[in-house]
């Protein structure tokens, strides 16, 4: 297994951009006992944190279970606030998404089956590079190649998106400032950005969230379906915020586990196994 840590503004990248944003890598070895040559789709994970830090529980246990499916998996510690605030995080996503698509022969990755999968804060930050992929505000500061960083899949974990009325406030403060203004948390409320260019999604919440509105995950599936761009969209019907794989493994206090909403791995990575035909 290839298993390592890459500052991604500094190991490689020449470009003027700066940061201490960390990918850190699970690739798995191919054998000639099976196929030597075998490309695996993989999974970029954003965990969340409300944009003032990362999340160890929606990180490294995630990513061996997607491990454990066949997929090359990879995590991202995104910088925050207060040192860094809008568009830091998202260059730092795009970054990630461009080194995995630039090292996929070398880590064995189908260049074009990789998923981003975000938390919470985290799940804004990959649908912001599921609707921002191609704005150049990301590609002229960092010089990246047009379509390297494009995810071909979200998956949003009861994401934040909505900086309207069911809006989690902190999120939007710790990104935009506490002075954000108005037109800037227009432009974040990614329901409102869904375009023809957005991947597929597959989105879970539970009804009861109380830090992040259910409305938040309703919201952005009803923009693409009004672009006509597929989704798997599961809620259930109850649970608290930050539930991560729902079980003991991830738990930080008894209210996190919960047997039912833990099926929504099970279900995202059948969903996503489909949608990559693999």
């Amino acid at each position: 297994m290839v298993h390592e840590k890459i500052k991604i503004w500094e190991d490689g990248y020449t470009g003027k951009i700066k940061g201490n944003a960390i990918l850190t890598t699970y690739v798995q070895d191919n054998s000639p006992e099976i196929d030597i040559s075998r490309k695996r789709p993989a999974v970029l994970i954003c965990p969340g944190g409300g944009y003032g830090f990362v999340s160890d529980r929606e990180k490294e246990p995630v990513a061996i279970r997607f491990l454990a499916e066949g997929f090359n998996v990879f995590t991202l510690k995104y910088d925050t606030a207060p040192l860094a605030r809008h568009l830091q995080p998202l260059l730092d996503v795009s970054r990630a998404m461009w080194i995995i698509r630039e090292n996929a022969d070398k880590w064995n990755v189908s260049p074009d089956k990789i998923a981003v999968c975000g938390f919470s804060a985290g799940g804004h930050l990959a649908a912001s590079l599921g609707v921002f992929w191609y704005e150049d505000c990301i590609a002229v500061p960092t010089g990246m190649q047009a379509g390297i960083n494009r995810p071909n899949a979200l998956i949003l974990c009861y994401p934040v998106i909505s900086s309207g009325g069911h809006a989690h406030r902190g999120s939007f403060e710790n990104l935009l400032g506490t002075e954000g203004s108005a037109e800037m948390l227009d432009m974040m409320s990614l329901e409102k950005r869904v375009n023809e260019n957005t991947p597929p999604a597959f989105i879970w919440h539970t009804f009861d969230d109380n830090t992040v509105p259910v409305e938040n995950s309703l919201l952005f599936a009803g923009a693409l379906r009004e672009k006509g761009i597929p989704f798997d969209l599961h809620i259930f019907n109850s649970g608290v915020h930050g539930l991560s794989l729902c079980n003991g493994e991830t738990a930080a206090a008894p209210e996190l586990v919960n047997p039912r909403a833990g099926a929504w791995f099970g279900l995202c990575a059948a969903w996503l196994k489909d949608l990559f035909g693999v």
